[in-house]
């Protein structure tokens, strides 16, 4: 007896040692799972923050304030020769050149002023320098000097760069590009009192001022067919305008438009396309009565002139198309840039900015597009008389009535943006009126980038809203019908396979949306709207005609399969509303529902629109809302329906007041996170959508959201450029509108879980 208690004492203590190592064990794995759950969510939570700032660390130099920064003073270089007519520096800011009224030139170093090589355009004995112009810097880098004995001299400067022993050698030299002999303008022998020049490969105009007229020469370069010297064709005009107040000549890059400005204030615009016969377009008063123009430039692509006058104020002019189809110049923006006189206007030479100079000294470094003021500040003790602004728009040179040269390094790396220019309409050159416009690379230099955000944000919410009024709709109601209504036999085949759509990857549905539902539906257009007017009609006569069936074959049929039957008369329905959808459009609209659209109602049709992105996108975002109301409305507990139903209610008073309401916080997160999923969607929006950042509410018209437009152009953007950042801004709006949602539908939910916890 006492050995079978010890045996039975043995085996309990061994029992109870071995659940002792048991509960341990569960309490290390308990301790092992909180804790792995809390570093998971501490690490989601430190890698959104490092996200956020990591963003906002990319973002942040856009908005950083531009500075100017004074290196070094020094004399002007070789005072004896002249005084200055034209400063200009090369874009390493190593070499600049100093032309002077006697037709000397001296090419000196920008840190220290010293000379480096002087040079003397060929002026012929006898003639004197009236005039002198500079022609595109971007362009050709020409001067012209306009003669008293009415010829004219046209020097090139140029700057030849060399690596001997690694170190680079920058060797000025001049050069003479239709020739070292000077040109006759005026036969007479008229001086030159006003003169422009615009040099091209193969064609040069001049147009020169003298006392009573104002004359066009155009010489045209035939060369042969291997490049050798050709023929030079002339071409002599003189243009019909009064020559008198004239003040100052500027010709366009392109050699098409001459512009012929009065100290009064009058501007004459002139196409000179035909050479022989130039046409004066318009003529107008450009600055207010009592103030007169003191200086004139051409913007960076010369589509606008920048226009100075006494009271401190400059004014963009820009051609902009009119009602009728024709360019006339127009006012576009004003800088309030001083107090006194503008006497100076200096455009960057690859941005839309310039800087100006006043009479008291004042540098200021403004943004035509984004209509910034970047810096303001005195440059100098006394008034300037030349000024260059480098091609880089990194160093300036400003040169005083005192005979001092100041040499300024800039810092002003992302001029271009501005709140106003991201958010708010934005007149750009040659646009008929300001818009929302994101355009942010072209072909050439004299592009003005436009970086308006708003069509982007406003695609992306269009493209959700298209792609949530599809998939709410679909999913929740199948939801409920799987969780409440549907046999748990035919749930197990239904729930997986809708989950199993979210295994999709997307670019497959966006690859199916752009190559075959586009095409479709742009064929089958009334189809579509057909199948939502049929499908609806044909489920009730269908339920209609369901009450009437043979008792013995409702019999039959299982419980809560009654759903799968529909699936037939679905497909029935939709082939039908395509068969008869073309037939149907030559009856009723005399050809196709997109001419009539267009010819009715002036709405154009593009292939690849919102429609194709809602039903693409929608069905992407059913799987994520469908299996999390779903879970939700499963989860209601079973005591509640069982009650509700006891209490009288049929099961869809069941569903929608006592179900709902419990499941509405499962509900509401699902619709939210569908939503961010829509939001943050990219593959399917870049394929199916045409990229086209314009805004219009149409259903017919393309768009480009957020993502799309960062997937598409962030590999072609040059790292830390204007470009770049504004991808990242793009980046981070969409990052914090995400944050943003998500947090207030939080908020949202535990205040739904709040009130009907007590259900």
């Amino acid at each position: 007896m006492s050995e079978t208690r010890i045996k039975t004492n043995y085996s309990s203590a061994i029992k109870q040692t071995s659940g002792g190592v048991h509960e341990r064990w569960r309490l290390i794995k308990d301790r092992l799972a909180r804790y792995g759950v809390i570093a998971g969510g501490l690490g989601v939570i430190v890698a959104i923050v490092l996200i956020f700032f990591y963003l906002l660390y990319v973002v942040f130099p856009l908005f950083l304030p531009a500075s100017a920064e004074p290196v070094s003073q020094y004399e002007v270089p070789e005072p004896a020769i002249g005084k200055t007519v034209l400063l200009e520096m090369e874009e390493q800011n190593e070499v600049a050149a100093r032309f002077t009224d006697t037709g000397q030139v001296v090419f000196f170093a920008v840190a220290t002023g010293k000379p480096i090589l002087t040079e003397a355009v060929k002026i012929p004995e006898g003639a004197q320098i009236v005039s002198f112009s500079q022609g595109s810097p971007v362009k050709d880098g020409a001067v012209i000097y306009g003669l008293s004995n009415g010829q004219a001299v046209i020097a090139k400067y140029q700057y030849k760069i060399t690596y001997p022993d690694n170190i680079r050698v920058i060797t000025p030299s001049l050069s003479y590009p239709l020739g070292d002999t000077p040109l006759v303008i005026d036969e007479s022998g008229a001086p030159l009192e006003k003169i422009a020049v615009k040099i091209g490969r193969d064609a040069s105009t001049i147009a020169a001022k003298t006392a009573d007229k104002i004359r066009l020469s155009h010489f045209e370069i035939e060369k042969s067919l291997f490049e050798d010297e050709g023929s030079v064709t002339r071409t002599d005009s003189i243009l019909d305008y009064s020559a008198a107040n004239v003040a100052d000549i500027l010709i366009d890059k392109d050699e098409h438009n001459l512009y012929l400005l009065t100290s009064d204030g009058n501007l004459g615009l002139f196409d000179i396309s035909d050479k022989s016969a130039p046409a004066l377009m318009q003529e107008q008063n450009i600055v207010e009565a009592g103030h007169t123009i003191t200086s004139v430039e051409f913007l960076n692509g010369d589509l606008s002139l920048m226009i100075g006058d006494s009271s401190g104020l400059v004014s963009q002019w820009s051609k902009v198309r009119d009602k009728l189809n024709h360019f006339a110049l127009q006012e576009i923006r004003t800088f309030k840039v001083s107090d006194n006189a503008v006497i100076l206007i200096n455009s960057e030479q690859r941005r839309k900015g310039f800087m100006t100079l006043d009479t008291a000294g004042m540098l200021g470094i403004y943004h035509s597009t984004s209509e910034r003021e970047l810096i303001k500040m005195r440059a100098g003790n006394s008034r300037p008389i030349a000024a260059a602004i480098s091609p880089r728009a990194n160093a300036v040179l400003i040169q005083s009535e005192d005979d001092k040269i100041n040499f300024l390094k800039v810092n002003n790396e992302h001029p271009e943006v501005s709140l106003s220019s991201l958010w708010r309409k934005v007149w750009y050159e040659s646009y008929p009126k300001p818009d929302y416009i994101w355009q942010s690379s072209a072909a050439n230099n004299d592009f003005e980038p436009k970086y308006s955000l708003t069509p982007l944000v406003f695609g992306t919410l269009k493209a959700a809203f298209y792609a949530m009024l599809v998939a709410i709709p679909l999913a929740l109601m199948g939801a409920m019908y799987t969780a409440y209504f549907m046999t748990s036999k035919m749930r197990q085949f239904v729930k997986p396979s809708i989950e199993l759509m979210g295994a999709l990857p997307t670019v497959i549905l966006g690859f199916l949306a752009g190559l075959w539902l586009a095409p479709t539906m742009e064929e089958h257009l009334s189809g579509f709207f057909l199948l939502f007017l049929l499908l609806p009609v044909s489920v009730l006569v269908f339920a209609y005609v369901w009450q009437f069936l043979p008792k013995t074959l409702l019999d039959e049929i299982p419980s809560g399969w009654e759903a799968a039957l529909l699936i037939p008369v679905i497909l029935l329905t939709g082939w039908l509303s395509f068969t008869v959808s073309v037939p149907l459009e030559t009856l009723l609209f005399h050809g196709t529902l997109r001419d009539w659209f267009k010819s009715e109602f002036g709405i154009g049709y593009d292939q690849r629109n919102a429609m194709v992105v809602g039903i693409a996108m929608g069905f992407a975002v059913i799987p994520t809302i469908f299996s999390i109301a779903e879970d939700a409305i499963f989860s209601v507990p079973k005591h509640l329906t069982v009650g509700s139903l006891a209490l009288g209610a049929t099961p869809w008073q069941t569903m929608i007041k006592v179900v709902l309401l419990t499941a509405s916080p499962g509900i509401f997160s699902a619709v939210m996170i569908g939503l961010g999923r829509a939001v943050g969607e990219t593959m399917i929006v870049l394929m199916a959508t045409g990229n086209t950042p314009v805004m219009d509410l149409s259903i017919f018209q393309g768009l480009r959201t957020l993502a799309a437009n960062i997937a598409v152009e962030m590999p072609e953007a040059e790292v830390d450029s204007t470009h770049y950042r504004v991808l990242f801004l793009a980046a981070l709006v969409l990052f914090m509108f995400t944050f943003i949602v998500n947090t207030l539908a939080e908020i949202i939910r535990q205040r739904l879980r709040e009130k009907y916890s007590s259900l």
